[in-house]
């Protein structure tokens, strides 16, 4: 019998659990949500927001492997007329045992419930249901690993059913067979080379597995937090471009998804930017809808929203890219790369101190290792890319404009290309603009010193540190055509409150300090 699963019907808004929220939800008991707290939620995103799909994230932090159970015996009316795996999706982004080392038996885990997960949905249902057939890998860099995880799932989970036990008594005939038989891999590209190279990552695997359709993730948050905001939106068209030319050359659906928080930085998926994005990212199947999204905006604006995503997406086709352009657009990103990382090193103590203020939203982890849970950059360790926005917002230099001194290096042709490339540039650098705090800049350059002592790190590279970041500020006012600093009254309130942020944490106020941090946040609707 075929199990139930419409495998044709693609999600197109994906709730995920990105911790970037700066206000609770309403169901949570606590300011940390975990456990039972996001079986509720996987819930709320599909019933009361329309999510179609919920991303179950078993990397960097424990998760519920009984969901299934959880979510059909807890709503019970609801799931009977929305069936998992088919008129809503639940998938499990699992650990990559290549990369991280700790969490190598959490993969295993994790594929193991699977089947489980089949069983339950097939009893709850009366007929044979794959509530989960799709997983995700996170930082994909190579085919190997997608047919790695196939071989797997099919070799050493399903094949385990013919195991002889005693006699002639096989697993299958104690435990019962394992379903579904095959599971689809949906790799998530993370990193510059691969991002450039997406088409070769998946064309191997497509060619071995022949999938109907394959979805491809495209992360967006951490490659700006590694390579600054310009890289990071130019590395997703180019992705685009070249998954769209695969898949005409190979006569396969491709369907991609990219990873978008609500600010510039991080995608600028927003409920008051989401006409805006689809017009910058076209060639989209499934956007995330991350926590700040969710519960940083007015309820009714969400749910609007989230119907405007599920109505417009597919967003047609993206640019496709010339030879010409690809090399271009590479000359461009190593520019970008270059100045975005200048900046970074010398700052990077100031941000790593300023990031314990920022709150926990999800039950993480410890950060372990260059690739796992902690960054690195231009040979710094950095916090992950909400927080790491987030410490940057707090003082007043929104991360937007870090490196932004690259856009006087770019001849006249090249500056042409990545407005053609990046046509809402201006808009999302204006968008932040007013989160300039100009007062915060002056008192870091006036107080360098306490700041250094502060952050444990040399007071002169501090100061090198600022004045670069002066040059990029100055840089984006006069090659983009934009004023810095706040404008509205609720920016000014914003600098006000990243103003006594700053302040506290220069005279080791730490609560006083945390509670600024916060409402700042909530101001700019997210934390980072």
């Amino acid at each position: 019998m075929t199990l139930e699963s419409d495998k044709e019907i693609i999600p197109r808004t994906m709730s995920t659990q990105h911790p970037d929220n700066v206000n609770v939800p309403e169901w949570s008991s606590g300011e940390v949500i975990d456990g039972n707290a996001e079986i509720c939620e996987a819930y709320f995103a599909y019933e009361t927001l329309g999510c179609q799909e919920v991303m179950w994230d078993a990397e960097g932090k424990d998760v519920d492997t009984r969901v299934v159970r959880k979510l059909l015996t807890q709503y019970k009316d609801f799931f009977r007329t929305h069936i998992i795996g088919k008129d809503v999706r639940l998938t499990y982004r699992i650990p990559n045992p290549t990369i991280e080392v700790v969490e190598k038996k959490v993969f295993v885990e994790t594929l193991q419930n699977i089947p489980v997960a089949c069983d339950v949905a097939s009893s709850f249902y009366q007929k044979e249901v794959a509530p989960i057939f799709e997983v995700i890998l996170p930082f994909t860099t190579q085919s190997r690993e997608l047919l790695m995880l196939c071989n797997y799932y099919k070799k050493v989970i399903i094949e385990d059913e013919n195991v002889v036990l005693s006699g002639s008594v096989k697993v299958k005939d104690w435990v019962g067979a394992f379903k579904p038989k095959h599971i689809n891999v949906i790799p998530l590209v993370e990193d510059f080379n691969s991002l450039f190279a997406v088409d070769k990552i998946v064309t191997p695997y497509i060619d071995a597995v022949k999938p109907s359709y394959l979805r491809v993730f495209l992360a967006r948050s951490d490659p700006a937090l590694n390579y600054g905001l310009l890289c990071a939106v130019l590395l997703s068209k180019i992705a685009l471009s070249k998954l769209k030319k695969l898949e005409k050359k190979k006569d396969v659906t491709i369907h991609p998804i990219i990873g978008a928080g609500s600010k510039p930085f991080r995608g600028h998926l927003s409920p008051d930017n989401a006409e805006q994005f689809l017009q910058e990212y076209r060639g989209l199947s499934t956007v995330t809808i991350q926590s700040a999204f969710r519960y940083d905006y007015p309820f009714e604006q969400v749910k609007e929203s989230i119907k405007l995503l599920n109505e417009k997406l597919p967003n047609g086709e993206p640019l496709t890219l010339t030879p010409m352009e690809e090399n271009m657009l590479l000359k461009i990103l190593q520019k970008c790369r270059q100045h975005y990382e200048s900046s970074i090193e010398d700052l990077a103590p100031l941000i790593n101190s300023v990031a314990p203020y920022v709150p926990q939203r999800r039950a993480r982890k410890l950060h372990i290792g260059l690739f796992g849970y902690s960054r690195n950059v231009a040979g710094v360790s950095l916090p992950r890319a909400i927080t790491f926005a987030a410490a940057l917002y707090s003082i007043g230099i929104p991360p937007e404009f870090v490196g932004s001194t690259a856009l006087e290096d770019l001849t006249d042709e090249e500056l042409e290309l990545l407005r053609k490339h990046y046509i809402n540039i201006r808009h999302d650098f204006g968008c932040v603009g007013g989160y300039v705090a100009w007062q915060n800049v002056n008192m870091l350059m006036e107080n360098h010193e306490k700041a250094a002592e502060r952050a444990r790190m040399n007071k002169d590279k501090l100061k090198i540190g600022l004045a670069k970041i002066l040059g990029d500020l100055k840089a984006a006012e006069e090659e983009l055509d934009i004023k810095l600093g706040p404008r509205s009254l609720t920016e000014k309130r914003h600098e006000n409150f990243t103003n006594n942020f700053l302040i506290a944490y220069l005279e080791g106020e730490e609560s006083e300090a945390r509670k600024e941090l916060v409402e700042a946040a909530k101001l700019r609707r997210c934390l980072g």
